[in-house]
C-alpha cells in the first residue's frame, strides 16, 4: 500500500473528525458569510490550475489546502439567503445520512449486493405516501429534475410505440414518425430531454396558457390534441419555474376519454405544496399522471443530487432501460433498480431522504414548506410596498418574481442583484417579456429575520444603482 494512503488509514478517526469540524465551522459560519462571494479580480486569479502532484500529500494536507484556496470561494448555498434555483439545503439528518451514504459506499442497483434496494423502495413509498400517489405508482431515484423529467418522457416514448405496434428501445425513435408533445408553459429540461431522446426539441408545441398565467389553457389543450394525428404526450406543470403556477390537473385529465395522451406532470418542487393543508389543492389530481417528476435536492433538503421519478408503467419502463449482463439480476416481475434507470452504478442516494424522513416526520416537513411560503409571501410584500420594486407575479407559493418598478433593464437588474449578492442570492428571469428576477424560498433554515435581511439588502442595492 502506498505509504501516504497507509499513513491515512492509520489515522483515519482523526481525519474523519477534522473534516467534522471544518464541516461544522462551515455551516456555523453561513450567516456571516457572503451569500455569493465577489469574483477574484484578474490579478488574483490564479494562472492556471495546480498540475496534478506526483507524489501525495494526505489528506490533513489537502483539507488544509482546500481550505485555503478553495472554501473561501464558494457560496453559502446550503445557508438561509440562498434563494437561487430553488435550492434546498442540508437538513442535520439528511446530512448526516449522505456522510453515511459515502462511508458505507453501496451501489444500490442490484440486489445481491445487500439491502440498499430495500432501503431505496422503503423511502420511495414514504415519498409516494407524502405527495398524496397511489400505490399504482413505482419510483426510483434519479439525480435530478431533469433525469427525472428525461426517464419519464423516456417511458412515454415507449408507450407511444405500444399505440403504433413499434418499440422505440428496439427500433430507435425513428420508428415512431413525428411526434407531438404538448405543454403550457415547460421547463428548459423538457426540451433537453426530448432532443437526448431523439424526440427533438422541435417535437414540443406550447400551447397558450390562461390569460395572465403560467398555467395551460385546457380549452385550448382540448383544441390541440384535437388536431394532433395519433397518439400525443401532455407535459403538465406542477409548480412553474417563475411564478409557480400550477395546471389544472383534474382538467387536464378529464381530456383523456376524447384523447389519447400520455400525461407527464413536472412537480419538482410543486408536489410539496401537497404537505400544506392551506396549498394541497394546487397539487390535486397529480396521481392521475402516468409519470412524475419530484426534485427531493429543492424542498426536501437533502444533498445534491437526488431526485425520483414515479410511474404506472413500470413494465414499459424496464423495457426501456433493461440492462442484459451475466453479472446483473435477471429483469423478473420486481426488476432491480439497474433496470429502471439510465444508471449502471447508482449510490444510494434514498439514505439521505430516508433519514430526514425518518428523523422529522411529515409533520416536520410540513413546518419547513409552510415557512418557506410565509417567507416567500413577506419578501413579495416587503418589495410590493418599496416603489423601487414591482411583482411581475402574485406570489403562489414559494417564490417571488419581480423587477424594477421605473426601468427593468436587464443590465441594471444584473447591477442589483450583484450589489445584493453579499447577503442575498437571486437569480434572473423573463416572464411575459419582462427582465425580472427570482427569489426562491426552499432552504430548511430560513427565517423571517432572513427575509427582512434580504428585503432590506435589495432595497440598499436599488437606492446604489438608482
Amino acid at each position: 500500500m502506498d505509504r501516504t494512503l497507509a499513513a491515512d488509514l492509520a489515522r483515519l478517526p482523526d481525519l474523519l473528525d477534522a473534516t467534522r469540524r471544518a464541516a461544522a465551522e462551515a455551516l456555523a459560519t453561513l450567516d456571516e458569510r457572503a451569500v455569493v462571494p465577489d469574483a477574484p479580480k484578474p490579478t488574483d486569479r490564479d494562472p492556471e490550475p495546480e498540475p496534478l502532484p506526483e507524489q501525495g500529500c494526505g489528506t490533513e494536507t489537502a483539507l488544509a489546502a482546500f481550505r485555503a484556496r478553495w472554501e473561501p470561494r464558494l457560496s453559502a448555498s446550503a445557508g438561509p439567503r440562498y434563494f437561487g434555483f430553488v435550492t434546498g439545503g442540508a437538513t442535520p439528518a439528511a446530512l448526516a445520512g449522505d456522510w453515511l451514504t459515502a462511508a458505507h459506499d453501496q451501489n444500490s442497483n442490484s440486489s445481491m449486493d445487500g439491502a440498499g434496494q430495500d432501503l431505496e423502495r422503503e423511502t420511495v413509498g414514504w415519498l409516494r405516501e407524502l405527495f398524496g400517489l397511489s400505490d399504482a405508482h413505482t419510483g426510483t431515484f434519479v439525480s435530478g429534475a431533469t433525469m427525472s423529467n428525461t426517464a419519464g418522457l423516456a417511458i412515454a416514448r415507449e408507450w407511444l410505440g405500444t399505440r403504433l405496434g413499434v418499440s422505440p428501445a428496439d427500433d430507435g425513435a425513428g420508428a415512431l414518425g413525428p411526434v407531438r408533445v404538448l405543454s403550457g408553459a415547460p421547463h428548459s429540461s423538457i426540451a433537453k430531454a426530448l432532443s437526448v431522446l431523439g424526440l427533438g426539441r422541435n417535437s414540443l408545441v406550447r400551447v397558450p396558457t390562461l390569460p395572465g398565467r403560467e398555467a395551460v389553457d385546457p380549452a385550448a389543450l382540448d383544441r390541440a390534441l384535437a388536431d394532433t394525428p395519433g397518439p400525443a404526450v401532455v407535459v403538465a406543470n406542477a409548480g412553474t419555474v417563475n411564478t409557480v403556477d400550477f395546471d389544472d390537473l383534474p382538467a387536464v385529465a378529464a381530456l383523456r376519454p376524447r384523447h389519447d395522451f400520455w400525461l407527464h406532470t413536472d412537480a419538482a418542487f410543486g408536489a410539496f405544496a401537497a404537505l400544506s393543508p392551506d396549498h394541497a389543492h394546487l397539487a390535486a389530481g397529480l396521481d392521475a399522471s402516468d409519470s412524475v417528476c419530484v426534485d427531493l435536492h429543492k424542498w426536501l433538503n437533502v444533498p445534491y443530487d437526488s431526485a425520483v421519478q414515479f410511474t404506472r408503467r413500470r413494465d414499459l419502463q424496464a423495457r426501456v432501460f433493461q440492462n442484459a449482463a451475466a453479472y446483473l439480476g435477471p429483469l423478473g416481475e420486481h426488476p432491480d433498480l439497474v433496470h429502471l434507470t439510465p444508471e449502471n452504478s447508482h449510490r444510494l442516494r434514498a439514505l439521505a431522504a430516508w433519514f430526514t424522513l425518518r428523523a422529522y416526520g411529515r409533520q416536520g416537513h410540513r413546518e419547513i414548506v409552510e415557512r418557506n411560503i410565509a417567507g416567500a409571501r413577506a419578501l413579495g410584500a416587503a418589495l410590493a410596498e418599496d416603489p423601487a420594486f414591482a411583482l411581475l407575479a402574485p406570489v403562489r407559493l414559494n417564490v417571488v418574481c419581480f423587477t424594477l418598478a421605473d426601468d427593468p433593464d436587464p443590465a441594471r437588474l444584473t447591477a442589483l442583484r450583484e450589489a445584493a449578492a453579499a447577503e442575498v442570492f437571486v437569480t434572473p428571469t423573463v416572464h411575459e417579456g419582462t427582465a425580472g428576477l427570482r427569489a426562491a424560498f426552499s432552504n430548511w433554515c430560513t427565517t423571517q429575520a432572513d427575509v427582512h435581511r434580504a428585503a432590506r439588502a435589495l432595497r440598499t442595492a436599488a437606492r446604489e444603482i438608482a
